[in-house]
C-alpha cells in the first residue's frame, strides 16, 4: 500500500489532544521488555475499548505531539542475537499479527507499530496479561474490574465487522454503496447533509471513520447495500446469490435460466424474489368468474427460506455461495456452513445466527419474519396448502432446505410421508401443545377417513424411525408427540 494513508493515519493519532489506552507515543524507546509489556497492555486496552488496532508511534514526542524522528529501527535491532521482530513474537500469546511500518513522515523519520486488539484471549507479554491505565501498565490481574470488562469483550471473530474496503474519499463510499435504499427500506427520511448520512451509517457499523477524513466500507455494508460487488474483493463477490433453473429433475439437465447476483443483499432482494417466483410454474383454476393461477410453490415459504440462507450462511466459508436451484419437482436452498441447530429443531427452538448484524438489519427493512418465526411460518404455509413437507439437510460444509412441487398422497414416496408426519406433529405440539392422531394426519394428507389405515401406517413408519413417540405411553391412543419432546 502506498504511504500516504499511514502518513493520514499517524497525523490523525497525533491530532488527538492525549494519549489514549490503545495509543503511546515514543521517542527511542528501544527497551525488548518495555516494549513487549507495552504491546500486551494496548492490545488488551484495545479490546475493551472496543478498537482493532492499537498503536506505539516512534519518533513523536509525548507531551507535544510533534514528530521529531527517531533512531529506533525493528528491522535492525536484535535481542540476545535473535531478530527483534521475531523474539517479540515468541513472547507474546496468542501471538497477535503485529506489524512494524517505517513512516516518512516530512517532518522526521517515524515508526508505526499496529497491534491487533485480543480477540480471542488476554494478550500476555511472558506469560503475563498487561493493560493500560493511565501512563501505567499494571498487571491485568491487579486491575479487577478492567479484566471482567476485557474477558466480556473477547467474542469470537464478526465478520461482518470486518472491512471490506478501506481508504475511500467520501464520494467513493457514496458510489459504492447504494446509500439511498438503506435509507428507504428503514423508513428513515434521507438527509440532506452528506455529514448526517456518514453519522448514520457508520452508527448502523456499515462504513468505519478511517485517516485523513477516509473511511472503510465494513462487509456489513458491503453485503447488503452495494450499488456493484466487482468494486469488492473476490472473496466478497463469490457471497452474491447465484439461481440456476435446470430442464430437468438433476444437475444433469440443461440450464435454461440463470443470474448471478451483482448487488447487496437488501438492494437486490425484491429482484431476486421476482426473478425466481417468474421462474415457478403456474397452475390455472377456474373460479367463479375467473381463471386463477396459482404457483407450484409457496412465494411466502420461497420468500423466509432465502432469506434465512443469507442470514444463516457461514461467511468465514471461501469460494462459496448461497443458491437457489430450481427443478422440474422441486426447489433447493443451500447455504455454506453447518447449521448451528439440529434441523429437526429448526421450528420449535430460536435461531442461532452466527451473523446477528445481519439478520436484525434484514428484518428491520422487513425481508424476513421476526427473530424465530420465519420458519414456522413456511411450515404453516406448507401445512395449510398440504404440500410436502420441506427437506432439511445439514451438511459438513453447507445446510440444504428442499421443496416440493404439490403431491398426493399416493404419489409421494414413503420418506416424503414420514417427514410429514413428522413436521405435522412437530406444528401441532408447537401450537399450545396439542398431539398429532391419526384423524389429523388423515386431513393433513387429504385421506378420506374410511382409508384412515393408510395413515396409521405411516405413524407406525415414523414411530419406527425414532422421530415421534406416544405422547402417553399408558393411553397410546391419545396421539403422539416429537420425540424431542
Amino acid at each position: 500500500m502506498k504511504q500516504k494513508p499511514y502518513i493520514d493515519l499517524v497525523d490523525d493519532l497525533r491530532n488527538r489532544v492525549a494519549e489514549t489506552p490503545w495509543l503511546e507515543f515514543k521517542v527511542n524507546q528501544e527497551d525488548p521488555e518495555r516494549i513487549g509489556i507495552l504491546v500486551s497492555a494496548l492490545s488488551n486496552a484495545a479490546a475493551i475499548e472496543d478498537r482493532e488496532t492499537a498503536y506505539i508511534v516512534w519518533g513523536v514526542e509525548d507531551g507535544t505531539h510533534k514528530v521529531v524522528g527517531t533512531t529506533f529501527d525493528p528491522s535492525l535491532k536484535k535481542v540476545k542475537n535473535q531478530v527483534f521482530e521475531l523474539w517479540l513474537r515468541e513472547k507474546l500469546r496468542p501471538a497477535p499479527a503485529f506489524q512494524f511500518r517505517e513512516v516518512p513522515h516530512s517532518e522526521g523519520r517515524v515508526v508505526l507499530l499496529e497491534i491487533p486488539a485480543a480477540a480471542v484471549a488476554p494478550t500476555t507479554y511472558d506469560g503475563i496479561p498487561y493493560i493500560r491505565v493511565g501512563s501505567a501498565t499494571p498487571k491485568l490481574s491487579d486491575e479487577i474490574k478492567r479484566y471482567h470488562m476485557l474477558i466480556e469483550k473477547l467474542r469470537p471473530y464478526k465478520w461482518e465487522s470486518g472491512v471490506a474496503i478501506d481508504y475511500l474519499a467520501p464520494k467513493k463510499v457514496l458510489e459504492c454503496l447504494d446509500y439511498k435504499s438503506y435509507f428507504r427500506m428503514t423508513d428513515q427520511p434521507l438527509p440532506s447533509n452528506q455529514d448526517r448520512i456518514f453519522e448514520i451509517l457508520e452508527k448502523e457499523k456499515l462504513i468505519q471513520s478511517d485517516a485523513g477524513g477516509h473511511w472503510n466500507i465494513l462487509n456489513l455494508g458491503a453485503i447488503l447495500f452495494a450499488a456493484d460487488l466487482e468494486d469488492f474483493d473476490e472473496d466478497l463477490q463469490r457471497k452474491a446469490l447465484r439461481i440456476v433453473k435446470y430442464g430437468g429433475s438433476s444437475q444433469a439437465a440443461a440450464i435454461t435460466n440463470s443470474r448471478d447476483g451483482r448487488r447487496g443483499y437488501a438492494v437486490d432482494f425484491a429482484d431476486i424474489l421476482d426473478y425466481i417466483n417468474g421462474l415457478v410454474p403456474q397452475n390455472e383454476t377456474i373460479g367463479q368468474a375467473l381463471r386463477v393461477s396459482n404457483p407450484d410453490f409457496s412465494p411466502v415459504a420461497i420468500r423466509e427460506l432465502v432469506a434465512n440462507a443469507l442470514i444463516h450462511q457461514d461467511m468465514n466459508v471461501t469460494g462459496a455461495s448461497p443458491r437457489v436451484e430450481l427443478f422440474e419437482d422441486r426447489i433447493e436452498i443451500t447455504n455454506p456452513g453447518s447449521p448451528q441447530l439440529d434441523p429437526h429443531r429448526m421450528v420449535d427452538q430460536p435461531p442461532q445466527s452466527r451473523n446477528s448484524m445481519l439478520a436484525r438489519l434484514m428484518r428491520r427493512m422487513r425481508m424476513c419474519e421476526e427473530n424465530g418465526s420465519g420458519m414456522k411460518k413456511v411450515f404453516s404455509e406448507i401445512e395449510e396448502t398440504h404440500h410436502s413437507a420441506p427437506l432439511l439437510e445439514a451438511k459438513n460444509s453447507h445446510m440444504r432446505v428442499v421443496i416440493y412441487k404439490p403431491r398426493t398422497f399416493k404419489d409421494m414416496t414413503k420418506d416424503q410421508r414420514i417427514w410429514v408426519c413428522y413436521w405435522h406433529t412437530v406444528m401441532r405440539y408447537s401450537s399450545e401443545r396439542e398431539k398429532m392422531r391419526n384423524a389429523t394426519l388423515c386431513k393433513r394428507f387429504g385421506i378420506d377417513s374410511k382409508n384412515a389405515a393408510q395413515a396409521s401406517s405411516v405413524i407406525r413408519s415414523t414411530l419406527d424411525a425414532g422421530l415421534i413417540k406416544h405422547a402417553d405411553e399408558s393411553q397410546p391412543r391419545l396421539g403422539y408427540h416429537p420425540i424431542w419432546a
